[in-house]
């Protein structure tokens, strides 16, 4: 699926930092490996001060992002390069374990984010004889402006008609399985899950290393159900981000909703009061569509066929028609033949707010490539994350539209889908744990 913003899909640029100064090379940040130690120490301490949103602090490839805060970081934080995507199913029927495993997941993952071992000297371990409570793989690397955000699926809270956890009451109006959308060819495996954690980081080690230490903890309580990684922001959340290019080559996402629209993000991203249920208050859905992008027959496409169908020209990322990338779609402008300059069946047309009653939703994707599916073709393309305040008024009839009409179904298939419930974030000073609004 694609968001109403345009082009629906991902990309790679390089973006300043919120701070306006320009990353770091991986090369060069090895190069400083001497100082990291010092460099994370001292950001960490001022970093747990406290945040509004995860939008109003620096987010350099070094920096660390404050864990707790009104919302989860992750959401409407600068979006990172790397993504580590899992999702878990729970294993047991026992409240409490889930409930001393989000604890612990929680205490963990607060200090990893922070630029730590998950569990201090957890790498080099006390007793040479007991495995590590930490893998090692991260030390010495700062903390790289790692997020975790945590979701629940609906069958986290009934699955197969049980109520497993007391807690069925509680599940959200609108977090249901997403109804069944033309051009799909999903994959069991690659959908659903009880519980969902998706970790952005400026370094994909750091990323990697997150998810794998939940999971190595989480053992015997869940399983993980299916993961996947990526590269190349797919669009920009902050103004300060230079909006990235796709697979396909076009500059993607160029309206999404940004960090600092506030009133916006308000109206289409977080749950409020009055939506329901409490526990979900200042929280937000996530969906999450894997889609493959048919990399061959699009290389083999003309140039002009590529913007028809996109609606935007490759180069500059402008609207047809126009010189500028953020010049105000164009709908009633014609060509020399007649035909409108952004075709009607374009995808930045079909995906834009006005041609879905003001729909808008925050897209959060990476890029993928898996290898090969075993024909000669590349498995790539765009492992799309959305966060939406209603999935029923938003995201669901917006892909309806999309799947029936858009141009660009003829190169993109989806082969993944699930929806996640976001709880909001954990207070300064407190003792909250992931899902402790939920479980009390």
């Amino acid at each position: 699926m694609q968001s109403p913003s345009d082009s629906g899909i991902p990309a790679e640029p390089v973006a300043p930092t919120e701070s306006g100064r320009p990353e770091l090379s991986r090369r060069k940040l090895f190069g400083a490996v001497g100082v990291t130690a010092a460099v994370v120490g001292a950001a960490s301490a001022g970093a747990m001060a406290g945040r509004s949103t995860a939008a109003s602090v620096d987010t350099g490839l070094q920096n660390p992002v404050p864990f707790r805060g009104i919302h989860q970081a992750g959401i409407v934080t600068a979006a990172q390069d790397r993504m580590h995507f899992a999702t878990f199913d729970v294993v047991t029927d026992k409240r409490d374990d889930v409930v001393a495993m989000l604890k612990q997941w929680t205490t963990m993952a607060e200090r990893i984010t922070q630029g730590h071992e998950a569990v201090e000297h957890g790498a080099l371990g006390l007793n040479p004889y007991a495995p590590p409570a930490d893998t090692g793989e991260a030390l010495g690397l700062p903390a790289s402006a790692l997020t975790l955000t945590i979701g629940f699926g609906p069958s986290f809270f009934r699955k197969d008609g049980k109520d497993r956890f007391g807690i069925a009451a509680h599940a959200p109006e609108h977090l249901v399985d997403l109804p069944k959308f033309r051009n799909e060819k999903l994959d069991p495996a690659r959908c659903g899950g009880d519980i969902v954690v998706q970790a952005c980081a400026n370094d994909p080690q750091v990323a990697v290393h997150a998810i794998r230490n939940l999971a190595r903890v989480g053992f015997g309580t869940v399983a993980v159900r299916y993961s996947q990684l990526g590269f190349g922001r797919t669009s920009s959340t902050t103004r300060q981000q230079s909006t990235p290019r796709n697979l396909f080559g076009f500059k993607d996402g160029t309206a999404n909703l940004k960090a600092e629209d506030t009133a916006a993000i308000d109206k289409n991203v977080w749950v409020g009061a009055s939506d329901g249920p409490a526990w979900m208050t200042g929280g937000s859905y996530l969906i999450s569509r894997r889609i493959r992008m048919l990399i061959e027959s699009w290389d083999r496409t003309t140039l002009v066929e590529q913007e028809r169908v996109i609606g935007r020209q490759k180069g500059s990322g402008a609207p047809n028609g126009y010189q500028d990338e953020f010049a105000a779609l164009d709908f009633d402008s014609k060509g020399a033949d007649g035909n409108p300059m952004i075709d009607v069946d374009s995808h930045v047309r079909l995906a834009s707010p006005e041609q879905n009653n003001g729909i808008q939703i925050l897209r959060r994707g990476y890029n993928f490539t898996d290898g090969s599916d075993g024909f000669g073709h590349l498995d790539a393309g765009l492992f799309f994350i959305a966060y939406v305040r209603n999935p029923a008024t938003q995201f669901i009839p917006l892909q309806h539209q999309l799947s029936a009409n858009d141009a660009l179904n003829e190169y993109i298939t989806h082969t993944g889908s699930a929806i996640f419930a976001c709880p909001p974030g954990l207070r300064e000073g407190s003792s909250d744990y992931w899902g402790s609004t939920l479980f009390g």
